[in-house]
């Protein structure tokens, strides 16, 4: 195959830059894209100047996020295991890996649909949707969980498969023609002129984006036939143990952290849905002006994954240790910039999603909550990142347990109690400055550990 010649020279010998700009950036490009159709959400719902349509698309967040938990199972547990197949030259292995991924995510976003239709009630209580919030968040969930799950799953997932044999651009132009079809229809369904939905609008449109994108990825994957190892044929599905705890050692670890932090953000949301419709609307507005830098992060982290992978499995270590810290060096330095004008300016950009003094007011002071943790997580998130394309799952899941049940939960509790409503802004602060400290130490004890191990070879 003349792509997978090209592919093993990006891998194995392009100067480190180049392979992680190659692979990075588009998948970079395709997480902001996702900011602005989240952040589309917001800002054309936050056009109707009504706080209960807004607080209804902050209230669903965390289902939504929910989503990730089937995409990490399969997607990045599956992206892991072909990625290090490739680097043993294993492609059978690749195949049935991406098969078993794909026809996974399939099943399991039939299931997520079913299973938050039936339970209806419950969920709109978890959420904290009370009489005012009911009928806007349960418009939302509507399109976005009840018909929109599964769409919504395989993209992302498909997008992994995709990026794990260094299609990056390919996965990214996947993923992001969805989010700007997002945003293109976004006004027509939510705003007064067109169709007038309010935040049903809003999910309308993020199902017809995310079926379109799934039709990308089909026929991307259909004209490739014979020149990609990615395989999303159910005749190559198997349930091989090799392939199953392959997949699932990486992808359960990951899966385990997005739901725990659901389970953050649930928490999160139900203590500032106290404070009243206007808190819970400036969070949300404030959250997903957060989420820019944080998506460049975790861009990042899963752009490099299949390089840190293939040399991981090749055994070419330098290399593996020198893709991490170049990234480590670019990310932390456009991040760090991010923040410190998030800490300058935070009413200038909460303003650009209301023009509401008292919710300007609220997500000024959350943001300067927010935006003090953004270096902390870049690390945080990129060593993650390298446990989960080592086969580190362990490691991946024990700093989730960390952030969420031993760290960020209990400080949303006390900071809270402290400090009413504002309080709650900073404690993932406090969770990420001890974590990424752990980061640093785990990853130079697994450099020390691989460089010991090559050496004895």
């Amino acid at each position: 195959m003349a792509q997978s010649i090209s592919k093993t020279v990006l891998f194995e010998q392009a100067p480190i830059p180049r392979a992680v700009a190659q692979l990075a950036v588009p998948t970079i490009l395709s997480s902001l894209v996702m900011v602005l159709y989240n952040l589309a959400d917001t800002y054309f719902v936050g056009m109707l100047g009504n706080p209960v349509q807004n607080a209804a698309v902050t209230l669903a967040a965390p289902v939504l996020l929910a989503f990730n938990a089937v995409n990490n199972l399969f997607g990045v547990g599956s992206s892991s295991m072909m990625s290090r197949a490739l680097g043993r030259k294993d492609y059978e292995t690749v195949s049935r890996s991406s098969s078993f991924g794909f026809c996974c995510a399939v099943a399991f976003g039939l299931l997520f649909s079913l299973g938050c239709t039936v339970f209806w009630g419950p969920l709109m209580t978890l959420l904290g949707a009370d009489s005012v919030t009911w009928e806007a968040t349960a418009g939302y969930l509507y399109w976005t969980v009840t018909l929109g799950a599964t769409p919504a799953i395989l993209n992302v997932v498909m997008a992994y498969l995709v990026r794990a044999e260094g299609s990056a651009l390919h996965a990214s132009i996947g993923t992001m023609s969805g989010c700007l079809l997002n945003i293109v229809l976004d006004p027509i369904f939510i705003l007064p002129w067109g169709l007038n939905l309010g935040a049903a609008g809003a999910g309308c449109a993020t199902f017809l984006s995310n079926c379109v994108a799934c039709i990308y990825f089909l026929v991307l994957l259909a004209v490739k036939r014979g020149r990609t190892y990615v395989c999303i044929d159910p005749r190559k599905f198997t349930l091989k143990k090799e392939i199953v705890v392959g997949v699932c050692g990486v992808g359960i670890p990951a899966a385990i952290q997005n739901l725990l932090n659901v389970t953050g953000m649930t928490i999160l949301n139900n203590f500032t849905s106290a404070y009243g419709a206007d808190a819970v609307a400036a969070m949300g507005i404030t959250y997903k002006i957060y989420m820019v830098p944080m998506y460049i992060s975790m861009g990042l982290s899963q752009g490099i994954m299949p390089l840190i992978s293939y040399n991981y499995a090749s055994g070419n270590i330098r290399r593996m240790k020198q893709t991490v810290w170049f990234a480590a060096r670019a990310a932390l330095t456009l991040i760090i910039t991010v923040a410190v004008f998030y800490f300058i300016f935070p009413g200038f950009f909460v303003s650009l999603f209301m023009d509401n003094q008292i919710i300007i007011d609220y997500g000024s002071r959350f943001l300067h909550g927010f935006c003090l943790r953004l270096p902390f997580l870049c690390v945080d998130f990129l060593a993650v990142g390298v446990f989960q394309a080592v086969g580190m799952g362990r490691e991946a899941l024990v700093f989730a347990i960390l952030r969420k049940v031993l760290l960020e939960i209990p400080a949303l509790c006390i900071l809270n109690w402290l400090f009413p409503l504002y309080g709650l802004a900073y404690a993932q602060f406090v969770a990420e400055v001890i974590l990424s400290a752990a980061a640093v130490i785990v990853l130079a004890r697994l450099f020390s550990r691989l460089s010991r191990e090559k050496a004895c070879a």
